[in-house]
């Protein structure tokens, strides 16, 4: 049971009344009662009215029989306090839910979740960290909620640089069994050979011809180049506890049959301009810093296609043949303009047709102590898989460890940059992944020492009564981080939750006390363990049973 809801729509009808027209209650959690809005605060000015004497009448209209007690308070604040029957029943029904009353949703749609996104023949880095995770935390709460989500990993696997790649490839001998072990070291000795060697750096441009041309042997070697970049990025999801898997991997080169048809569309529509040689959209509101209109590239000057048309196929293939009807891009923040531009023209060509929604959801930068982006000592992009090692090293647990990295990018706001501080990610008390998964682990070995099992829930001491209202908030918090693509408020949701079931837990002696009340406080420890551990579950964390 959402509370928060409940009381929203008991409050509406009131405030409604008074005010003439329909009025947004804004419900929230509050230390002075259960829960308090301030809505007759905002309506005082409008009626030229006292705002205590707006709340009063409200709290006389408003019904609110069984399900909480209202008060004025404050200038004009209105404080419910949920009724003692209301919330035993709540709990108990939660109690008896596998979901933990949070429902399936009525109203399931298509979602397409674009996230991850390295390239092929490059080894990824810290740089590829938090689309990976934030993605895919928000692709198993959509999941879990009743859409239809499809992952989508836009590999970048095409374009002139495989033309040095395979050549380089070419020279080693290109023998089907040849291994590249280190692909970083392999990309950089191909861009040393191109920048040093005319010759290489001439048959390396014949051979993205021979590529983009379908040569067998050229598509032969490409195809085996990035497979091997997909076996790896694989082993990195799997030791990250990723669910992105190798039927997710949808790269540029998908898209590249469709693209002479696309502008060929675009045109036909009177969408594109020649602009110095280039064919582009200029959609409209999008200027540069000099005020002149802002263009989307879509076809280079020399004939090749880059990134912006890549993405219109993409939108039209994902729309038309995959029927999704929510886009979601976990993209660095720096992409933000190039994909409002991107959604805009796919609108104006009705590719991207209403009610169907497309939404950057981009994220800030991880950063070293310095406040500079995250780096080796030596001044070079730190490799994930190394990351992920050193993670594993400091912890006492593997899970542990990766369990860190993932709630200290996921526990903050997305939009914002965070600094990466291993002492602070691994602490086991704050706002860490190693508390909450302790937190996990010590309600769990309340079960290992009694002797009976949870029992029907009641609510009495205040401590209890705290609790009772954080383990309800478990359903507005999920739908809410969902819903707006935030993962944090769940983060933050289970932060608190974790906080309070300790101060429940100093203050309310379980295995001591009496039976019915040992009973019942053992079933809010129950259901305290299910929704932290299906929270972390949806945050992609490991919850281990013992550490």
């Amino acid at each position: 049971m959402n509370l928060e809801s409940l009381l929203h729509d008991r409050l509406a009808p009131a405030l409604a009344a008074v005010a003439g027209h329909p009025v947004d209650p804004v419900v929230r959690a509050s230390p002075h009662a259960d829960f308090q809005s301030g809505a007759p605060l905002a309506l005082a000015r409008e009626l030229g009215r006292a705002p205590r004497e707006i709340a009063a009448e409200v709290a006389g209209k408003a019904d609110l029989t069984g399900v909480a007690e209202i008060a004025v308070s404050g200038p004009g604040f209105l404080n419910l306090t949920v009724s003692d029957s209301l919330l035993t029943g709540a709990l108990r029904a939660v109690a008896a839910d596998d979901r933990l009353g949070v429902p399936v949703t009525a109203a399931p749609e298509r979602i397409v979740v674009d996230y991850s996104g390295p390239n092929a023949a490059k080894e990824m880095h810290v740089g590829h960290l938090r689309s990976t995770i934030i993605g895919d935390a928000l692709a198993r709460m959509l999941d879990w909620l009743g859409h239809d989500v499809i992952r989508m990993n836009h590999l970048g696997d095409w374009g002139t640089q495989f033309g040095m790649l395979v050549e380089h490839l070419v020279d080693l001998g290109g023998a089907a069994d040849h291994s590249i072990r280190d692909l970083t070291a392999f990309y950089q000795d191909a861009r040393v050979k191109f920048d040093a060697d005319e010759d290489f750096r001439t048959r390396a441009r014949l051979r993205v011809v021979a590529l983009q041309s379908g040569d067998p042997l050229s598509r032969q070697l490409w195809r085996r180049l990035v497979a091997q970049s997909e076996v790896y990025f694989l082993d990195v999801y799997a030791r990250l506890g990723i669910t992105l898997t190798a039927a997710d991997f949808a790269g540029e080169s998908r898209y590249q049959d469709d693209l002479p048809v696309l502008v060929d569309d675009l045109l036909a529509q009177g969408l594109l301009t020649e602009s110095d040689g280039a064919l582009c959209a200029f959609p409209a509101g999008f200027t540069g810093r000099d005020g002149e209109p802002l263009p989307l590239i879509v076809r280079k000057a020399d004939g090749g296609f880059g990134y912006a048309a890549t993405d219109l196929a993409a939108v039209r293939h994902r729309v038309a043949t995959l029927g999704a009807n929510r886009l979601l891009y976990v993209v660095g923040a720096p992409q933000r303009t190039h994909f409002a531009m991107v959604f805009a023209v796919a609108r104006a060509a009705g590719w991207l047709p209403d009610p169907v929604t497309a939404e950057h959801l981009g994220f800030g930068s991880v950063l070293g102590a310095d406040g500079k982006m995250l780096r080796t000592r030596a001044g070079d992009t730190i490799k994930l898989a190394e990351l992920i090692d050193e993670a594993v090293g400091r912890a006492t647990a593997p899970a542990i460890g990766i369990g860190a990295i993932k709630y200290a990018d996921l526990s903050g706001d997305r939009r914002g940059d965070y600094v990466f501080d291993w002492d602070r990610m691994l602490a086991s008390t704050g706002n860490t992944g190693p508390y909450l998964q302790y937190a996990y682990a010590r309600v769990r070995s309340l079960f290992r020492k009694a002797a009976h099992g949870p029992g029907p829930i009641s609510v009495t001491e205040p401590a209890e009564r705290a609790l009772a209202l954080a383990l309800l908030g478990f359903e507005p918090a999920v739908t809410a981080a969902a819903a707006l693509g935030e993962p944090h408020r769940l983060a933050v949701y289970l932060h608190d939750l974790a906080s309070v079931f300790s101060g429940f837990y100093e203050k309310c002696p379980v295995l001591r006390s009496a039976p019915e009340v040992r009973a019942s406080r053992l079933g809010l420890a129950d259901l305290t363990a299910r929704t932290l551990h299906t929270g972390l579950f949806l945050l992609g964390i490991e919850a281990p049973e013992q550490i």
